[in-house]
């Protein structure tokens, strides 16, 4: 449903306690049932009541903290407003008429209010002042249609009205984002400004954050973040030794901004690249600075993306910011950094072989096998998801083997074995990928006879085929369950004396997808 959609977009951004949320929206929700019985009148509030209304805070003065406040309660406004919305789309479809026109009368008070307020706080922009009164037109109209409805039984009737309200509701809805999307813009400026003008650190770091907060609430207002050029803004403080204390809070927003198209795009527009790899490769920069410019080269780098123009530029650089990532990763002081610098690097193998190459040439697999064994800087199984998906990514190239020789495999092992600390969802869907890319880069490192010996020497049939015939043990995964057959079936073929008869028979010698079969219905109970 359309409303749905509008109140998903704002409410994330109003994560505050509950009862502090339902002193503040109480007073707006009681002044609009005295509107409603006053027939849209509007009501004067007083002075105190005035300096708790945060949108109609003056902008001189704390303007920062105003900004901050402006923001939340425009959203907050918003949220109401298509919380209303969303329930008149479905009144309108059950046919509740008498519900239909009280709905709409409050969410016609609501936009007044909220279009008042606002214009009290700022000087709306000229194209947003047509955008309101068109909006508030098709407000009075939806409440003077829907009060027909309230005068009839005339089914024929009622039915041409659901027609014409659904249409004109959809309108509202419509004109209703596209102003809030032009009041944010109107906001996100205002922050943009302080950014760029001023010398305060304090400033300068506390507009940060407010941008950041800002892109927790979805990819449609990081879209307008950075179409209001804040990666540009952004990029310029991290090119100022004297904002180097704001390096990390700014790439931390980049990397949030970054999380849609426009801003890669802005990114490459200002050479973002060539300012991550300084960042990274300066040894004196600080530790957070280089973990979150990490977040970025993850970010950018992220697979999801549809867009890969700006990877030429990327290329470019690649050489000097593999290897600042994979010294990041041995250096890591917490399981944060480490975990940002594998998952760009992780992200970096997916794209170019020659990332695997240099990674090779740095000693990346003695890096990462070590890391695995160290507590402090790989604690989670996200982390060893990072390990595991470059590990498998190197393993297709045939210089690769050597290496795990000579770290005798032993904690790849250890991560066939990952299971979850925890009844966490995501724990153990990371668990499950941990198994299956253990499992996928044993099969491909088995094609070296000497892997395949050294793997069943450290017992690597054995949980394979517990993890084949016990789905508790990887978690009820299909994927696991291929992964795994296909490594025994590798094992297999270079050392047959290594499977006993009974497994050999079943999960070798049938078809893979019989053994499959069999395998996924082990867990059926015929009681």
């Amino acid at each position: 449903c359309a409303g749905e959609q509008y109140s998903l977009r704002f409410k994330n951004s109003l994560q505050v306690d509950s009862v502090q949320r339902w002193m503040e929206d109480l007073r707006h929700m009681t002044e609009v049932e005295c509107m409603c019985v006053l027939q849209a009148k509007p009501i004067g509030v007083e002075e105190d009541a005035q300096q708790g209304e945060l949108i109609v805070a003056s902008a001189v003065g704390g303007g920062d903290h105003v900004a901050r406040n402006n923001l939340q309660t425009l959203l907050r406004r918003a949220l109401v407003v298509s919380t209303e919305l969303g329930k008149m789309f479905q009144r309108l479809e059950k046919g509740r008429w008498q519900r239909v026109h009280s709905t709409a009368v409050r969410a016609n008070c609501h936009v007044r209010s909220l279009v008042h307020e606002y214009g009290a706080a700022r000087n709306t922009p000229l194209e947003m002042q047509k955008y309101e009164k068109s909006l508030l037109e098709k407000c009075m109209e939806l409440t003077n249609i829907t009060e027909r409805c309230l005068h009839t039984d005339d089914e024929f009737f009622l039915k041409s009205m659901r027609e014409a309200i659904h249409e004109i509701l959809t309108d509202v809805s419509d004109s209703f984002s596209n102003m809030i999307d032009m009041a944010l813009a109107n906001e996100i400026q205002v922050l943009i400004k302080q950014i760029e003008s001023s010398d305060s650190v304090f400033t300068i770091g506390s507009a940060i954050s407010n941008l950041l907060s800002l892109t927790q609430d979805g990819p449609q207002l990081c879209s307008i973040i950075a179409k209001e050029g804040a990666v540009v803004a952004l990029f310029k403080i991290c090119r100022q030794d004297c904002f180097s204390d704001l390096y990390a809070h700014a790439l931390r927003t980049v990397a949030s901004i970054c999380c849609v198209e426009e801003g890669i795009n802005q990114l490459d527009k200002v050479d973002g690249i060539l300012c991550l790899a300084d960042i990274l490769t300066d040894e004196n920069s600080a530790e957070a600075a280089r973990a979150e410019a990490a977040a970025v080269v993850a970010q950018i780098t992220s697979p999801h993306h549809t867009s890969t123009q700006h990877l030429a530029s990327f290329l470019e650089s690649m050489h000097d910011i593999v290897t600042a990532l994979i010294k990041l990763c041995e250096t890591a002081s917490c399981g944060e950094v480490f975990l940002l610098a594998s998952a760009a690097l992780a992200n970096i193998t997916f794209f170019d072989s020659m990332a695997c190459e240099i990674l090779l040439q740095l000693n990346a697999i003695h890096i990462l096998l070590e890391a695995c064994k160290d507590r402090q800087r790989v604690d989670t199984p996200y982390s060893k998801d990072q390990v595991v998906t470059i590990l498998a990514n190197l393993s297709v190239l045939e210089q690769s083997a050597p290496e795990v020789l000579q770290e005798k495999g032993t904690v790849l092992l250890l991560l066939l074995g990952e299971k979850p600390s925890s009844s966490s969802p995501s724990e153990g869907a990371a668990c499950e990928r941990v198994q299956q890319k253990a499992a996928v880069t044993l099969a491909r490192l088995s094609r070296n006879p000497e892997v395949a010996q050294t793997a069943i020497q450290l017992k690597a049939v054995p949980r394979l085929i517990e993890l084949c015939r016990s789905p508790a043990e990887r978690n009820n995964s299909d994927s696991v369950l291929v992964a795994c057959l296909a490594a025994l079936r590798r094992l297999a073929a270079g050392c047959p004396d290594s499977i006993e008869a009974a497994d050999h028979q079943q999960l070798i010698k049938p078809r893979l997808v019989d053994s499959f079969l069999l395998c996924s219905n082990m867990e059926e109970s015929f009681v």
